[in-house]
């Protein structure tokens, strides 16, 4: 009997991260499904009990992912393809008057979170010569705007770690990717305006986003290269626009 791969998903409960959840699930694949709404992740396991296995994972504590990823049943404890997708924005006014906690909370989950997971699951990988491992970034590590200074320097972040985790590996076998979406449709913008959901609706006017879908849909098909092949990094923009605040808006 052939075991399904495994694949682990943070920032599995909403946007793209459960996008990548159901996209490798349909594929054939078991999902370890990681977040910090384990509410979320409940659901998402009732749906699939025998493929879909919830862990509840805040990434900023390193050793609660640690300790996390040591307790999975032997049967999902080989992780085949690794997709650090948890991240987010918080504020959004100029460096010199925004808030530092919300720099605290870009740095320790953007950047931190996604070096704690990649520490525990990545040293197995190059042990048995095999694996995959794809950053979730942005267009916005890339390039700058106002009010995103510090976001955007935690993309560019993910960006060099991920250049300089594949030469860290290279002669291993494990393959690093990077997918950097441009404009979706997710919670994304809602978390940055706490909460606030005319203001996080307005970001979409007269333009058509991605969808998580259509992210997801670039990370199995990067999974599914074949061993000798591994796609770099990859940008995706929707049809309206070319770069952060460059968008096409319709009028209504």
């Amino acid at each position: 009997m052939t075991t399904l791969p495994v694949v682990l998903v943070t920032g599995a409960s909403s946007g793209i991260g459960r996008a990548c959840v159901d996209a490798f699930l349909a594929q054939g694949a078991r999902v370890i499904a990681a977040a910090r709404r384990v509410d979320r992740l409940e659901l998402l396991h009732d749906e699939n009990p025998n493929t879909v296995l919830p862990v509840a994972m805040d990434v900023r504590d390193r050793a609660g992912v640690t300790a996390a990823l040591a307790a999975l049943p032997e049967a999902w404890n080989t992780i085949d393809i690794l997709v650090n997708n948890a991240g987010l924005a918080a504020g959004r006014g100029p460096v010199h008057t925004d808030d530092p906690d919300n720099w605290d909370r870009m740095l320790d989950t953007n950047v931190r979170g996604l070096l704690n997971v990649s520490s525990c699951v990545l040293p197995r990988m190059v042990e048995r010569g095999s694996g995959h491992v794809i950053n979730i970034g942005s267009n916005a590590g890339r390039e700058v705007y106002p009010g995103g200074t510090v976001y955007c320097a935690t993309k560019a972040a993910v960006e060099r770690i991920t250049r300089g985790m594949r030469m860290d590996v290279l002669g291993s076998g494990v393959r690093i990717s990077q997918v950097d979406p441009g404009m979706v449709q997710t919670e994304f913008s809602l978390v940055r305006f706490d909460g606030d959901s005319s203001a996080a609706d307005a970001v979409y006017d007269g333009v058509t986003p991605l969808l998580p879908s259509d992210i997801a849909e670039v990370v199995t098909w990067i999974a599914s290269r074949p061993p000798h092949v591994v796609i770099a990094d990859v940008l995706v923009y929707p049809t309206d626009q070319a770069g952060s605040g460059k968008l096409a808006r319709r009028k209504s």
